[in-house]
């Protein structure tokens, strides 16, 4: 049986419009099966999963859902059970979809007085903080964060920073491990080379346990955002230090840059803090200098290489959100990682509004939506659970 706590998850994200396929088909089974007789739940059961309180009253609702139902039941009987079958499930998901609708839409949300102040209910939306998940080369994991320490022969974590120790290396075959930092993180590592990397949200890094003297030493972010001050060539023999990730590999020799590479993004932008890189990509090869940015368009393959301010691309290492000129929708995504939150955009036509401003990582989310809201950027917004709403 399906946990409640999974169930209000995936319904909300129904309501949101937000489930993939297979979160889809959960929540029409979940609906199907919830009665021997393959009724619908009532309003009231839905909301009661939803911990909400219905604007529809069960008449209202129960209206609704049999005229939904009355226009999807097939007109003929060829196939009929068949077809009824499909039409209870296609009904189950249009009323939860119409009950979300009436009550996020109708009720607190859009029709919000812009001089009522914001409403949050069952706030759940924490601060980021050191947290990452340590993969090992067998494939288990270790939990990382504050109170949990965690050390080996060549391992050492207080729950905040993870070091690797350059002088007690196994003479076996190189050992990987994967830093995993999840939505609401942040962590500091240092590789046994001397070299730092600072990982934001949601985030994963691939690294040796400890390099090979002489040879170039590889390292791969998978995917996220990092900022490496990578230990220069000098004391390693003239090694080299690389760092690849799906669409471009960068070489380095002794220097401080950063990369942005998230999943759910169509650029990739490395910046040159100090030093030199060379980024070469299917199509180009480029040889950054300091304040430079580029800026790797996953769609068309095309890089593009200009001059950017160093501190608002990397001031989130030092706790800080630096925003110039960025357009809402943007600033949300970096929020969104930080805070381990969902956003909706009432009207799209703030997506693009700009906002410039420098936040603290450590305020809260609300004292943040203020000074976006006292900004003039948006009107109002509603904080419902883990979700951010903006109008």
């Amino acid at each position: 049986m399906q946990k409640s706590h999974y169930i209000q998850k995936i319904l909300k994200k129904f309501i949101l419009n937000k489930c993939n396929q297979e979160e889809t088909e959960e929540v029409i089974a979940y609906i199907q099966k919830s009665k021997e007789s393959n009724d619908i739940p009532s309003v009231e059961e839905v909301l009661a999963l939803l911990d909400e309180k219905p604007i529809l009253s069960e008449v209202d609702a129960n209206r609704i859902y049999n005229n939904i139902a009355q226009n999807l039941k097939p007109q003929n009987n060829k196939f009929s059970k068949k077809r009824n079958y499909i039409w209870r499930y296609a009904a189950a998901a249009i009323f939860i979809g119409v009950l979300a609708t009436s009550y996020f839409l109708k009720g607190n949300i859009l029709n919000t007085p812009i001089d009522t102040a914001p409403k949050i209910a069952n706030e759940t939306i924490e601060t980021g903080k050191n947290k990452a998940v340590l993969t090992l080369n067998d494939g288990s994991t270790i939990a990382l964060e504050k109170g949990n320490s965690y050390q080996t022969q060549n391992v050492t974590s207080n729950g905040e920073n993870i070091v690797y120790d350059s002088k007690k290396q196994s003479l076996d075959e190189i050992a990987y491990h994967y830093l995993t930092i999840p939505r609401g993180g942040n962590f500091h590592i240092f590789l046994s080379d001397g070299t730092e990397v600072w990982l934001n949200s949601e985030s994963q890094l691939k690294y040796p346990v400890h390099f090979t003297e002489g040879k170039t030493r590889q390292v791969e972010l998978v995917y996220g955002e990092a900022y490496f001050n990578v230990s220069p060539s000098t004391k390693h023999r003239g090694a080299k230090f690389k760092v690849i990730n799906k669409s471009q590999n960068i070489e380095v020799l002794g220097t401080q840059f950063n990369i942005k590479a998230y999943k759910d993004e169509t650029n990739i932008y490395t910046t040159l803090v100090e030093g030199k890189v060379s980024v070469a990509t299917a199509t180009t090869k480029q040889i950054l200098k300091p304040s430079q940015q580029l800026n790797l368009n996953l769609k068309t393959n095309t890089a593009v290489v200009a001059k950017v301010n160093i501190y608002n691309e990397t001031s989130w290492k030092e706790g800080v959100f630096s925003f110039r000129r960025k357009p809402l929708i943007d600033i949300m995504k970096v929020l969104s990682r930080w805070y381990d939150m969902d956003v909706y955009f009432a009207n799209s036509n703030l997506e693009n509004a700009g906002f410039n401003g420098v936040l603290g990582k450590d305020q809260n989310i609300e004292d943040i939506l203020k000074t976006i809201k006292n900004f003039g950027i948006i009107e109002n917004y509603e904080i419902v659970d883990k979700t951010v709403f903006l109008k």
